[in-house]
């Protein structure tokens, strides 16, 4: 059975004995949530995920689209392939450049 996490998701339906699972294991999370786009998963239980957004330009008056690749942990029970969409919670640093974990697939390609 998978634990409450602190915010609204749909947990998986897979068990896992991962120890980085937000689900199943004791990683908590804490910041902020992002949602994005699974861009690449070459690494081992790890994924780029491209994140677009607007930033205001005030000489301007206009917004420009800038965009920022996050590393993620992907917990056992999730499973994402290259081009879903997917939501990102921050917890502690798992590794150098990791500091996200996937918590919940939204739209499958």
């Amino acid at each position: 059975m998978a634990r409450n996490i602190g915010f609204e998701v749909e947990a998986p339906r897979k068990e896992c004995e991962d120890p980085h699972c937000p689900f199943h294991g004791i990683l908590a999370l804490h910041g902020r949530i992002f949602n994005g786009v699974v861009i690449q998963k070459k690494m081992n239980r790890s994924c780029v995920v491209r994140r677009d957004y607007l930033r205001y330009l005030p000489k301007y008056n206009r917004y420009e689209r800038q965009h920022s690749n996050i590393n993620c942990h992907i917990p056992a029970c999730i499973e994402i392939s290259v081009g879903d969409t997917v939501k990102m919670a921050e917890c502690r640093p798992i590794s150098k450049t990791i500091s996200f974990t996937i918590v919940e697939l939204i739209e499958s390609e």
